[in-house]
Order: structure tokens, then sequence, then C-alpha cells
């Protein structure tokens, strides 16, 4: 943040230093040179043309930068314009006038577009420039008298005005890479802090699967490793299906979809279709998404019934704009209904038979 700060009062003030000069060489020495030659000049009226449309520019950029904007679009016409107040001013310039103080215009729109451009790779500025040096070269050679000592004046003159403009490009093309090292440097950081993030949390996942299966099911796997469990007891086998389910469950948590009740209670129903109970699933209406402590609540009533059908199972979700609930009816054992953990889940069990039916019903609450 500090980075940026810095970048930007950095980009800012050189963009105001090149206005401010710019603004007072075309205003101020340019205007005064033109007024002080004006009985040299037998196309003033042009002249003044071409005055005005650098000043129009260097109003642009006023109003643009008081606006936090940039040329954008408008940055290949107001070029347009400054090249065009160059051949203008030359093309009605006296002869032999060049690189005299009659000839304002060489030291003056060098500095009108580099103000354009400033905020441009470096390789825009010094494009305009050799173009801006080419045009007064090309009047020279064609309407001058290029002497030996009228092109050592032109190759003078040339150092201040291509070297001080540029000097100011350069140092704005630096002021953008040092921002642009300063985001990347920032971009990576934040990976990487979001990486670590991911990391740990993906961390804090695995240790809260494994505290929640070491309640349960580890002692289950270490009494059937142990030999105190007997396999073939029907009491062990029901507790294994339903830690199968549970750790189904688990697992489907993780996943990302659009319905995890559904998808959790699918995973749930897997684990009884596998030892050949005949499944049905049925879902009526739509419900809102409930958090993952009631999703065990809902789904706990289901697979505990399941791991005790015999045959045949149906588990129906019935859903509204702020309740859900979840009804199982097998065939099997009777088995307690679970208590649940969170509020606002009530649970309800009833057996008719060797039908077994269980309902987990949560109502939305707001606060």
């Amino acid at each position: 943040m500090m980075a940026d700060l810095i970048e930007g009062a950095l980009r800012h003030g050189l963009r105001v230093a090149t206005l401010l000069a710019a603004s007072a060489i075309v205003l101020g020495l340019g205007l005064s040179n033109l007024l002080r030659d004006l009985d040299r000049h037998e196309y003033a009226l042009a002249q003044f043309g071409a005055m005005a449309a650098l000043a129009v520019v260097l109003a642009g950029e006023v109003a643009l930068f008081l606006r936090g904007r940039s040329w954008d679009r408008l940055r290949a016409p107001a070029i347009a314009v400054v090249m065009g107040a160059t051949i203008l001013s030359y093309a009605t310039m006296p002869h032999r006038a060049n690189l005299s103080s009659v000839d304002w215009v060489f030291g003056a729109a060098n500095w009108v577009g580099v103000v354009v451009l400033l905020d441009r790779p470096l390789r825009s500025c010094l494009a305009f420039l050799l173009a801006h040096e080419a045009t007064a070269l090309l009047n020279l050679l064609l309407f001058g008298v290029p002497t030996q000592a009228a092109l050592a004046r032109f190759a003078t003159g040339s150092v201040s005005v291509v070297g001080f403009p540029l000097c100011l490009a350069v140092m704005a093309a630096i002021v953008r890479r040092l921002g642009q090292v300063a985001a990347d440097a920032h971009a990576e950081a934040e990976r990487v802090r979001v990486a670590e993030e991911a990391t740990a949390q993906a961390h804090r996942l695995r240790l809260a699967r494994y505290d929640e299966l070491s309640a349960s099911t580890v002692p289950l796997l270490e009494g059937l490793a142990g030999g105190s469990l007997d396999p073939g007891d029907p009491g062990v086998r029901r507790r294994c299906a339903i830690e199968a389910a549970r750790m189904r469950r688990l697992f489907a948590e993780a996943d990302s979809v659009a319905d995890p009740l559904w998808h959790e209670l699918r995973h749930c129903a897997d684990v009884a279709d596998r030892k050949g109970v005949a499944v049905e699933l049925d879902a009526r209406g739509s419900w809102p998404v409930p958090p993952v402590a009631v999703r065990r609540d809902l789904t706990e009533a289901v697979l505990t019934v399941l791991a005790t059908a015999s045959s045949r199972a149906r588990v129906t979700v019935v859903g509204g704009d702020d309740q859900v609930s979840v009804s199982v009816v097998a065939d099997g054992d009777e088995v307690a209904a679970p208590r649940p953990a969170s509020d606002g889940v009530l649970v309800e069990a009833l057996r008719h038979g060797d039908l077994i039916w269980m309902e987990a019903t949560w109502q939305l609450t707001t606060a």
C-alpha cells in the first residue's frame, strides 16, 4: 500500500512538473519570442493559430489531470494537433529564420507532445521527439541555409530540445516500472498468503475430520483389529455400516455442489445400496442450504435407519422457503433416534411392524 502511494505521488508529480514546464515554455518563452519578432512574420495569424493549437492541448491536459484521467483515445488526435501546429508554424515561418528566436516552435512543441505521451512507453516519446526533430531538420534543409554552422546550431539546440523532455520521459518510465514491480511483488505476496491460508484451512479441516472419526470410527477399527469386536455380530455390522455412511458423508461435505444436503444424502444411501438394499430417493420442493452441522443432524437420522435396513428403504426430502425435512422409511431392526446437536432440528421416530419411520426437520430462524 505504501509503495502504491509513493508511486502514485511520483507519477502525479512528474505529470505536474512536465505540464508546468510545457506551459512556461509555450505560453511564456514561445509567446514572448513570437510577439517580439512579430514584424518579421508575414503570416502572423498562422503563427498565432499554431500557438493556440498547442495551448488547447495543454488546456486539455489540465482538464484531464483535474478529473484524474489520461488521454486514452484522444491521444492520437492530440499528437496530430501538435505535429500539425509544428508544420503550420514552419510552413509560414520567414525564410532563413530557422534556429533563431523567430523559430519559437522548435523548443515548444516538443514539450507539449511529451505532456501527451508521458504515461506511454518510452519509445512513444522518443519516436515523437525524433519526428519533431526530423520536421525541423527538413525545414532547415529545404527552406533554410544548411551551412555547417547552421547544422552545428541545430545539433546543439537538439541537445536541450530532445534531452530535457526525454529525461522526464525516462523518469516517468522508471516510475511506471517501479510501480509495476511493486504491484507484482504485492500480488505475489498476496498469492503466497492465500496459499498459506488455504493450506492452514485444509490442515484444520483434516484435524477436524480426524477428531470426528476418532470419537466413533477409530474405536470401532481398534476393536475389530484387536479382536474385542466380532465381525459376525449384527450389532457390530450395523455400527460398521453407520460409520461407513458417516465417512462417506464426511468426504462429501468437501465437495462443491449446488445442493450439498441432497449430495450428502446420496452418499449415505450408496452405503445401503452396496449391501443390497433398494433405496429410493425423492425430493419435493426447494429449500435453503443448511449449515454443515445442521446437515449432519438431518442426514444422521437417514444413515442410522439405512444401516439397519434389510431390503428396501425410501428417503424423502421436502423443503420450503424456510424449512426442510428429511424422512426415511425402511424395513429393519429398531434403532434409537439420534439426538440432534444443532438448535432448530427436531427428530421423530415411529415403528409399525417391521417398518421404521424417522424424520428430521430443520426450521430456519431469522434474527
